[in-house]
């Protein structure tokens, strides 16, 4: 609102103070223009009688400038050729009969020159307006009349048009500021909800939101920016308490184990090695499945933090990649993996994440498979989509369970060894890629693993070269 009044005020300045200026030098010029008309007006009127030079004549002049003066205000005085003044508008008769000729005006229109301007008069102590003017009768000079006029009047009648131009420019502050009082309050009645959120949500407050639908275009979209961010801020907040409970309520089982088992081979070192060897064996293991553990929540954690961009992989080759190393594992199983599918298939993913979405499937598949039996790894188009299927023949899993086996720690059995975050791992994953993962009955028994990713039309994005 200061800033709206300010420039208002600075344009009423810029505007207004030449005009001003212009408005004095108009009304002077119009009133010197007026006297000239009026003293040549008197001047045709005092012809006869400086010509014939009689009282009678000089008396009826005398009586007209007058009336001029009673109407205008101007003083009149009017000169013989030799600047002696026969008429004045005064009432005092005493200046009739003296000299006028040590006036420049005077002298100027004795020779025949129209003089204007504006002097002080030490006779009336006062700043003057004049416009002096001869009297002919064709080319000879008789006289001159002069008109003046008090500069006071002028600068009085300028003063009133300055006056009304400054109580509009006051009034136009005014609604200036009425204007600005309005816009500005309605912007920080907005800024300020905007402020109060902040605050809320810098609180812990995490569900809070701004109003995205009031407010100038700007203040929509910094609400729109602010929810986003807030958005962003509660989901990774909440990652985090997810991970933090997760692993302490997972991590809390094999350590309690571990602890135990530790404690029982204490006591049996000296009594009984063998027992206690077989509790350290027992130790070792739970030891590992806490590693495992640990190693799982760390990469679950990696994926959903990850914000890699987008690229175009072959995931044709990388299955008959990931085929070819998981072969010898399954001949040692007596089960066979096998790749089915285009020699090239494009699509989006980010970075490494078709190689282990593909690794956790042939690894879940792998533990179930009875032997000699077999996986199928196959890529499929279908509707401008990739899609990526891991076949076994194991003995599957219901509906019910298909749907929570993307649930973090969730086994297929309590004697399930794994970490229960594997297929949480791929669900995150595939999220990551603009992907979809899902578990179907197989055609022939068993189990399907699908993941559906968006062909890519793009150029292949070149891998990354491994480290040394």
């Amino acid at each position: 609102m200061a800033a709206l009044i300010t420039v208002t005020l600075l344009v009423l300045l810029v505007q207004d103070i030449p005009l001003s200026v212009q408005l004095h030098q108009v009304e002077r010029d119009r009133i010197i223009s007026s006297l000239e008309q009026d003293a040549f007006v008197l001047a045709g009127r005092s012809e006869e009688s400086l010509e014939a030079n009689t009282t009678t004549n000089h008396t009826l002049v005398t009586e007209l400038a007058r009336r001029y003066r009673a109407a205008g205000g101007a003083r009149v005085v009017v000169t013989d050729a030799q600047g002696i003044a026969l008429v004045t508008s005064d009432d005092d008769k005493s200046a009739v009969g003296s000299s006028y000729l040590s006036r420049p005006e005077i002298a100027r229109a004795l020779d025949g020159q129209i003089a204007t301007g504006e002097r002080f008069s030490d006779t009336l102590n006062e700043q003057l307006l004049y416009v002096a003017v001869p009297v002919l009768s064709g080319s000879r000079i008789f006289g001159a009349v002069r008109l003046t006029y008090p500069s006071q009047v002028v600068t009085d009648a300028v003063n009133a048009r300055v006056r009304l131009l400054w109580l509009v420019a006051l009034t136009t502050v005014l609604l200036a500021g009425i204007v600005g009082w309005i816009f500005s309050s309605t912007i920080t009645r907005t800024l300020k909800k905007l402020r109060d959120t902040t605050e809320h949500l810098a609180e812990g407050r995490l569900h809070i939101r701004a109003d995205e639908t009031s407010g100038a275009p700007e203040l929509r979209s910094l609400s729109r920016s602010f929810n986003i961010m807030a958005s962003r801020l509660e989901a990774l907040i909440e990652q985090q308490r997810t991970f933090s409970a997760d692993a302490s309520h997972q991590l809390r089982t094999p350590l309690t184990a571990l602890r135990l088992r530790l404690e029982r081979s204490r006591e049996l070192v000296l009594t009984d090695p063998p027992g206690a060897r077989e509790r350290l064996v027992a130790a070792e293991a739970e030891a590992d499945r806490l590693s495992d553990l640990i190693e799982g929540l760390l990469m679950l954690s990696r994926s959903e933090a990850s914000e890699a961009a987008l690229r175009t992989v072959d995931v044709a080759a990388v299955a008959r990649e990931r085929v070819e190393q998981w072969h010898s594992l399954g001949l040692e199983s007596r089960v066979s993996i096998r790749y089915e599918g285009p020699a090239t298939a494009l699509a989006l993913a980010m970075p490494t994440a078709a190689e282990q979405i593909i690794d956790n499937f042939i690894d879940n598949a792998l533990a179930v498979s009875p032997a000699d039996s077999h996986i199928v790894v196959r890529v499929v188009r279908s509707g401008g989509a990739i899609v990526i299927h891991v076949v076994d023949q194991g003995p599957g899993l219901s509906p019910q369970d298909a749907e929570r086996a993307f649930d973090r720690f969730w086994r297929g059995s309590s004697e399930g060894s794994g970490s229960g975050l594997g297929l949480a791992i791929v669900a995150q994953l595939a999220r990551s890629s603009g992907a979809t993962a899902t578990l179907t009955p197989g055609s022939d028994g068993g189990l399907d693993a699908t993941v559906r990713f968006v062909e890519s039309h793009g150029k292949l994005t070149p891998h990354p070269a491994p480290l040394a």
